[in-house]
């Protein structure tokens, strides 16, 4: 059974029409694109004369294909003119989304000889003879490096530094938006570890952190952890721990919803990449006892012989298929592919199934499929209910840790983040399509970053 995908902003047009100003004609345009599965944003009157009105019509669509098929069916009709069609996505991204501001004005001679030559030398040796006044005289103290080589962009595979670019701009505008942390992309033109250590390591410098993203597994692991080992400001893999705080999170509000204990249910991770992995780890720290790991050649088995360390730290004794080990499961957890996850493979799991079809943008499994199959389904999608964004964890994530001058991020750091994320939920609003804050919910930034500081002072990391 194939269930159309909602139409949503992602593709998103707006489509421009010169129209008889007749009674009817609008109308015989909104049908047009109503039958096709146009969905309707907003309609606004450009020019209007005794004769004509133009107007610009917003559309989302569910794909390009989808994008074409609405265009047609309005050229399609008599007396009716499409004078423009843009795709606002990409209107969206024209000259890109981001961009530096000076913070103080220079007006006169007198802000030129503070802010540059001769007075800023008076900075500088300030700096050179007591270090950390790097943190109180430059933008190190909130600044970020979002760093990527462009190897596992999105769903989308190894698109390169260049592809990469405008997930990175994206990313430094959610630090800017929600954290109010000043972020700027780095992509790299390698894909060798051992310069990707080198340049961060040499960067690092001018930055109070360093998000990786979109790099991948396994070199990903190595890539962090002698980051970590070599410099003193956080280093923070999104694409594993956003992604695993923000699933945890979420997770506990579902088992408090069916009413199970995360040490007791069977949990089936599907796709053991990095965020597969990172999600086993925090699940595991969080109690889970019962995980079961499949990738794309099957479970996650002690008897297979091409695995990295990464995996053989959660492979088990049996083998088989996600379709043998998601029988009487508890819990789905898909951080990998669209379509792998049927209907009926759904339907032989446990009683109060809960489904997480974290893959974007098209998810294991689509949630009309089984809406009315499980207690919870969650998606990485922001047009269904229960959105898993690793939004809701990164920027607060940061905040914290740059506000007290952590000197790394740890894993008591995720959980108290997660439990910070989950608590924002009220017990008698939890619901089966509100287990997690939206990621405007002005209050889970600042939630995780108290819980990230508290638990940084709590295990000595922190500097301030």
């Amino acid at each position: 059974m194939t269930v159309k995908l909602t139409p949503n902003p992602s593709f998103s047009l707006m489509i421009r029409v010169s129209l008889p100003n007749q009674p009817g004609m609008l109308a015989s345009v909104t049908s047009a694109i109503a039958s096709v599965g146009g969905n309707f944003d907003q309609i606004e009157l450009i020019e209007q004369n005794r004769a004509t009105t133009i107007r610009d019509i917003t559309v989302d669509a569910s794909s390009i294909e989808h994008s074409e098929e609405i265009v047609q069916a309005v050229k399609a009709l008599p007396d009716i003119q499409v004078i423009d069609v843009y795709d606002r996505t990409f209107h969206l991204h024209r000259g890109g989304k981001i961009r530096v501001e000076s913070k103080i004005p220079l007006k006169s001679p007198s802000d030129l000889a503070m802010a540059y030559t001769p007075g800023v030398g008076r900075i500088c040796t300030a700096i050179a003879q007591d270090p950390q006044q790097v943190y109180n005289l430059t933008i190190k103290q909130n600044t970020v490096a979002i760093v990527t080589d462009g190897s596992a962009v999105l769903g989308l595979g190894n698109l390169g530094p260049l592809a990469a670019l405008p997930v990175m701009e994206g990313k430094a505008m959610l630090f800017k938006e929600f954290a109010g942390i000043d972020a700027f992309p780095i992509c790299l033109n390698t894909q060798d570890t051992e310069e990707i250590i080198r340049t961060v390591q040499n960067i690092a410098p001018v930055f109070g952190g360093i998000n990786l993203e979109d790099i991948s597994a396994p070199r990903c692991f190595e890539i962090e952890a002698r980051l970590r080992a070599t410099l003193d400001i956080p280093i923070f893999h999104d694409d594993q721990h956003g992604t695993a705080i923000v699933s945890l999170a979420a997770l506990i509000n579902c088992l408090k919803l069916v009413q199970k204990s995360i040490s007791e249910v069977c949990i089936v991770i599907n796709g053991a990449g990095a965020a597969g992995i990172a999600i086993a780890r925090l699940l595991r720290t969080a109690g889970a006892t019962n995980i079961i790991m499949c990738d794309s050649e099957g479970v996650v088995s002690k008897d297979r012989t091409d695995m990295n360390p990464e995996k053989l730290e959660f492979a088990v004794a049996s083998s088989g298929t996600l379709e043998d080990v998601i029988v009487g499961a508890d819990v789905f957890l898909g951080v990998s592919a669209p379509g792998v996850l049927t209907r009926s493979m759904v339907l032989s799991m446990a009683e109060n199934r809960i489904v997480f079809a974290m893959a974007n943008p098209n998810p294991e499994i689509q949630p009309e499929l089984i809406m009315d199959d499980v207690a919870i389904i969650a998606t990485g999608r922001s047009d269904y209910p229960n959105q898993i964004n690793n939004v809701l964890a990164f920027p607060g994530i940061f905040r914290g840790a740059l506000d007290c001058k952590a000197t790394t991020i740890t894993t008591n750091m995720y959980l108290e983040a997660a439990y910070a994320i989950a608590s924002l939920i009220e017990p008698d609003q939890l619901g089966k399509e509100y287990i997690i804050p939206s990621v405007f919910d002005e209050r889970v930034a600042t939630a995780v970053a108290s819980a990230v500081q508290l638990a940084a002072r709590a295990e000595g990391i922190a500097r301030d």
